[in-house]
C-alpha cells in the first residue's frame, strides 16, 4: 500500500508540473507568439528545469500543441446545456448559452489566441501546433452543427453546415475585437448579441415563430 500511495503521489506531482508548465506556456506565448517563445523562457517562467519541461513534451511546438488542446477542452464545455433550462430554442436559451460561451472564452482564451496567430502565418513546413487548433476548431465546428441540428430538425445539411461555419467565423472576430478594444468592448454582450442574430435566423429558415 504504501508503494501505492507513492506512486499516486508520483502521478500527482507530474500532472501539477505539468500543468505549471502549460500555464507558463500560455502566458509566454500569448504575449510574445509562437516564435517568441522559447523552452528557456517557459522554465525560467514555471521555474521547472528545461530537462522536467523535455520529460513531458517532445519540444516547444508540442508544448505548444499542448496548451491549445487543453485550453480548447476546457471552453468546449460551455457548448453543454445549461443544466436548468429547457432544452426548447428561445431567447432565454440563447442568451444563457451566449453568456456561457463568451465568459468561458474570456476565461480560456489561449486556444484562440494562439491558433489565430498560428494560421494567419505562412510556413513551409506547419508545426503540430497550427494542425492541433485546426483539429479542435473542427470539433467545435461539429458541435454547433450538432446544436443547431438539435434545436431545428428540419434544415438540411448544408444550411446546418453553412450556419455553424458563420458561427464559428463570427465568434473569431468578436474575440479579435475584443483583442484590439480591450477592456472597452464587452465580449459577452457581443456574443448574446450574436446568438440572438442566429436565432432571429434559424427561425425565418424554419418558419418558426420568434420568442415572445
Amino acid at each position: 500500500m504504501t508503494d501505492g500511495r507513492g506512486e499516486r503521489k508520483k502521478r500527482a506531482n507530474g500532472e501539477a508540473s505539468r500543468q505549471r508548465i502549460l500555464d507558463a506556456a500560455a502566458e509566454i506565448a500569448g504575449e510574445r507568439g509562437y516564435e517568441g517563445t522559447s523552452i528557456a523562457l517557459v522554465s525560467a517562467k514555471c521555474g521547472l528545469p528545461a530537462s522536467s519541461i523535455y520529460w513531458h513534451f517532445k519540444n516547444k511546438d508540442d508544448l505548444i500543441a499542448a496548451v491549445i488542446e487543453s485550453s480548447f477542452g476546457i471552453w468546449l464545455d460551455a457548448l453543454a446545456l445549461p443544466a436548468d433550462l429547457a432544452p426548447d430554442l428561445s431567447y432565454d436559451l440563447v442568451d444563457a448559452l451566449a453568456a456561457q460561451i463568451g465568459k468561458a472564452l474570456l476565461d480560456h482564451s489561449d486556444f484562440l489566441r494562439l491558433g489565430l496567430m498560428l494560421v494567419l502565418e505562412r510556413r513551409p513546413d506547419e508545426p503540430s501546433a497550427r494542425t492541433m487548433f485546426l483539429k479542435v476548431r473542427h470539433t467545435a465546428h461539429t458541435r454547433i452543427a450538432e446544436m443547431f441540428g438539435q434545436f431545428a430538425p428540419g434544415l438540411d445539411h448544408d444550411t446546418v453546415h453553412l450556419l455553424a461555419t458563420y458561427a464559428v467565423a463570427a465568434a473569431d472576430g468578436l474575440f479579435i475585437a475584443k483583442e484590439i478594444g480591450g477592456d472597452d468592448i464587452d465580449l459577452i454582450r457581443l456574443f448574446e448579441v450574436h446568438a440572438r442574430a442566429l436565432y432571429d435566423l434559424i427561425t425565418r429558415l424554419t418558419g418558426a415563430p420568434p420568442a415572445g
